[in-house]
């Protein structure tokens, strides 16, 4: 199930699934440690005796968030129950705590006792195993821990907003209703079935594999009014540091943590003007939201994660929840036009720090910066030795750097990372290359599937060389830039020697060397072809990038009412149709961001720029309710498939409406001096 509201903090990050069940807790790093494992932690309403969990199907439901904020803004409606809940969730923008509130409107004509229900799922530390839940009557809090992982929950009901000093209720702070049990041992289900009659045993210790689940008593709710109810999590290294969170909370009242994280969102993301020129409210609105939500999936550390989506571990016993250098490279890339200069800086330091010392990075990384899991061996099918990786992740961390740098200038920033990153990966791209053709030597595509000399490859280590070549110019060393500029225009000679298919009338995606060393060209059509222009090879009015990008707009665009684009003929992953004729892939919104920046980069007036349009209003059609974007779509239904969300495809998207602002900018101002020309004339 997608993930369709994310909160974060850089340390502390929670995901609610389409139902607003609470699936993810991560925590020390984004993506590091799933400490639910992605499992469904249960929020119930129990009604003068009628029950009814959060992902009930009766529950009518409307999840976003509040325009320009990490704050979410769910309503819930349940005819049969007669209430509507309006529902505010956040993770402090500081400190390490997940906050809740819920206003509980009853619509009945008679008063009625409401009590709430939150279940937690514990995994502290990614294990279900020796797991700790207890209840502290002293300070009448609920906690869990397991070796350095402490979180404690605790909460508060009343009548009104509970603000600093206050505790919405004169007095009814602290979890008078608990269950601490056992789960996924000997056929028990857990504490939350222990809810469903209103009441929780009370059992004060469990430890193993065990859940907990608390419980608040709004009271009787007179018809017509609300109640309302906070809850809290906190989490630390340290017992007493957990404590400490909570009594922080206590004494300035739940309801500062909320306004103070609303204001900073706010701020965060409004503190960067955007000129939306003439694109439509609904993109500008959408952009925003890509914003925040990359900002979600990046660690205070520098790592920015994939996705944080915990779902994809039940199938792969894997997630998503890694560094990929190149997926790193294009969000920060996008995050440093978008003038998010800090967001992204410790991004380039982790990339330096975890850099081999043969120069070249690794498939994946943790978000601590340990080696990622792979499946990329280390020998090729003759049984030699092969590096494991996909060399445009280290080529485009150069070519993202380099813009970083030429947007903000700070020459300290650069020169720590200078000999250590920088010019150790440009020796290693100048020196992993094949001496008789020039290209460089296999690595695996983006795509993770094969293992060749790709297209997207190509034109990635082209924009890295060509960017190191800039940065060693800069920095005096004359000879070093020269090189790098010659090997960068000899893998372009290259590519259009062995990738240019005369016959086709295009590029092609892949050559294959052979044993003998004949080369072998796939004539797969994939959208990755779009690279050859994107970081700057070749020019996206050459005859033979329109031609190469007419066959991927012609073959790869989806031919059912969601429409959409597919990565390439017959993608097999998640695939959900046979009908490859018209549905040659699943519809993919990084593939359709593409398209539209190939349009935007074409276009030579306004009237062509608006060709890019469509695609950009497909992304913001399909996108969830909230703003998430995941990685593709049914072809069919419009559901979302594979993780959700994606940090690529939210990064495709901002960086496309920042190319179209760029490109409508451009095109105006060069209308105006023409006019401008003529009237002089």
């Amino acid at each position: 199930m997608p993930r369709d509201l994310p909160l974060a903090n850089g340390h502390l990050l929670v995901n609610f699934d389409a139902s607003y069940n609470l699936r993810d807790i991560y925590w020390p790093h984004i993506g590091e440690r799933g400490h639910t494992q992605g499992h469904v932690n249960h929020t119930g309403i129990w009604v003068a005796g009628q029950f009814a969990w959060f992902d009930a199907p009766e529950w009518q439901r409307e999840l976003v968030y509040e325009p320009n904020t990490l704050v979410t803004a769910v309503t819930m409606t349940h005819p049969a129950l007669n209430v509507t809940i309006s529902c505010t969730d956040v993770v402090d923008f500081d400190r390490d705590i997940f906050m809740r509130k819920m206003k509980v409107v009853n619509r009945a004509s008679e008063a009625r006792e409401v009590r709430l229900f939150f279940h937690y799922d514990w995994h502290l530390g990614e294990s279900e195993g020796a797991n700790t839940a207890y209840y502290r009557p002293d300070l009448h809090i609920l906690g869990a821990y397991k070796d350095s992982w402490n979180m404690i929950l605790n909460g508060c009901v009343g009548d009104a907003d509970a603000g600093a000093g206050q505790d919405a209720n004169h007095g009814t702070v602290g979890v008078y209703s608990w269950a601490t049990g056992y789960k996924e041992f000997n056929g028990q289900q857990g504490t939350w079935r222990d809810a469903e009659d209103g009441s929780l045993e009370g059992n004060p210790i469990a430890q193993g594999s065990i859940d907990s689940c608390i419980g608040f008593s709004l009271g009787d709710v007179p018809t017509g009014q609300a109640r309302y109810c906070y809850h809290w999590l906190c989490a630390a290294h340290k017992y007493q540091a957990a404590c400490n969170l909570n009594r922080i909370v206590i004494q300035r009242g739940p309801e500062t943590f909320i306004q103070r994280t609303r204001d900073y969102w706010r701020l965060w993301v409004s503190n960067k003007p955007l000129d939306a020129c003439n694109l439509p409210q609904p993109l500008v609105d959408l952009y925003r939201r890509s914003l925040l939500v990359m900002r979600t999936q990046i660690d205070q550390d520098g790592a920015i994660i994939a996705a944080t989506d915990g779902d994809v571990w039940a199938f792969a016993r894997d997630s998503y929840a890694y560094m990929w250098p190149r997926d790193g490279a294009l969000v920060a890339n996008v995050l440093s036009h978008a003038g998010y200069s800090d967001a992204t800086g410790a991004f380039f330091h982790f990339c330096a720090e975890h850099i081999t010392e043969g120069g070249y990075l690794m498939h994946k990384y943790t978000p601590d910066g340990d080696l990622g899991s792979s499946w990329q061996p280390w020998m090729d099918k003759q049984g030699n030795l092969a590096l494991p990786i996909q060399e445009d992740e280290t080529a485009l961390v150069l070519y993202a750097l380099w813009q970083h740098y030429t947007l903000f200038h700070e020459i300290e920033f650069i020169r720590p990372l200078y000999r250590p990153l920088i010019t150790a990966a440009a020796d290693f791209m100048c020196s992993f290359r094949d001496k008789v053709t020039g290209l460089p030597q296999p690595s695996w595509d983006l795509w993770e599937e094969r293992r060749g000399i790709h297209a997207y490859t190509l034109a990635a280590v082209y924009g890295g060389l060509m960017a190191a070549s800039q940065f060693t110019a800069a920095f005096g060393e004359q000879d070093r830039s020269q090189r790098y500029a010659q090997v960068a225009g000899e893998i372009k000679d290259a590519t259009n020697r062995y990738l240019w298919h005369e016959d086709a009338g295009r590029f092609v995606r892949t050559v294959y060397v052979e044993p003998d060393g004949t080369m072998t060209p796939d004539m797969v059509i994939d959208a990755s072809l779009s690279g050859l222009y994107q970081f700057g090879m070749f020019d996206v009015r050459d005859d033979r990038i329109k031609r190469t990008m007419r066959a991927v707009e012609d073959r790869l665009v989806i031919k059912s009412e969601v429409g959409g684009v597919a990565r390439y003929e017959n993608d097999y992953y998640h695939q959900v149709s046979q009908d490859i004729a018209n549905v040659p892939g699943n519809p993919w919104f990084i593939c359709a961001c593409w398209l539209a920046e190939f349009k935007i980069e074409s276009a030579t007036t306004i009237a062509e720029l608006d060709n890019a349009l469509p695609w950009l209003q497909w992304v913001q059609s399909h996108a969830l309710p909230s703003g998430v974007l995941a990685e593709q779509i049914n072809p069919y239904t419009h559901e979302p498939l594979s993780v959700s969300p994606l940090t690529w495809s939210h990064a495709e998207y901002a960086g496309a409406v920042r190319w179209y602002i760029g490109r409508y900018q451009h095109l105006t101002r060069l209308a105006t001096e023409a006019g401008a020309q003529r009237a002089a004339e």
